[in-house]
């Protein structure tokens, strides 16, 4: 098994990022879990806008993809901007709704087995809505979603702590980051036994 978490901060490394910091913990779930992976943090890549596999002109998008194939465990991390997920973020699904259009030799999409989840950090609410559409979006383009496979954390509305602030995870969030482990481990493991059937 095999995971990659796409962390859509808006913020380019080496900064610190809370939506990095909360990517870092559902992979140490992950590893804790025998699932080792990659954490990519897109900002730093030059991904074009568009909804093709590769834009042309020095596009990164391409070599980002072939981490998507190559992973049974897709993880979008995202902070909260105006109670939606990140422009980056939103990126990512755009040039993710490229695979659509890419079938195995039965028809089924490439995305097929594969299983998402998300972590979602933010100041304010929203957390449950931008997991709604991010599920929405990924289940669109071929990913499985297990049962509670969203973790977040927003802070008090007007107020201005950061995850990354935190003098120590909240224990509802670890709790939750756990069952988000257990659970996508868990049904990653059973599609790679228990391929979807060509329909």
């Amino acid at each position: 098994m095999r995971a990659l978490a796409f962390v859509c901060t808006l913020t380019a490394s080496p900064s610190p990022s809370s939506s990095h910091l909360i990517a870092d913990q559902v992979m140490a779930e992950f590893r804790r879990l025998g699932v080792e992976g990659e954490t990519v943090r897109v900002v730093d890549h030059d991904v074009r806008p568009g909804v093709e596999i590769d834009m042309g002109d020095g596009d990164a998008w391409p070599r980002l993809r072939e981490k998507v194939m190559a992973a049974d465990i897709v993880l979008l991390a995202t902070p909260v901007w105006l109670g939606h997920p990140s422009s980056v973020c939103q990126r990512v699904l755009e040039r993710l709704d490229a695979e659509l259009s890419e079938t195995d030799d039965e028809g089924r999409l490439l995305t097929y087995g594969k299983v998402a989840a998300v972590a979602v950090v933010g100041n304010e609410d929203g957390a449950h809505k931008i997991s709604a559409d991010l599920f929405q979006g990924l289940n669109d383009i071929g990913f499985t979603l297990a049962p509670q496979v969203a973790t977040y954390w927003v802070g008090a509305a007007m107020e201005g702590t950061d995850y990354k602030d935190l003098e120590e995870t909240p224990e509802a969030v670890a709790s939750t980051t756990r069952t988000l482990a257990v659970n996508t481990v868990h049904l990653a493991r059973q599609l790679a036994e228990n391929p979807y059937p060509a329909s």
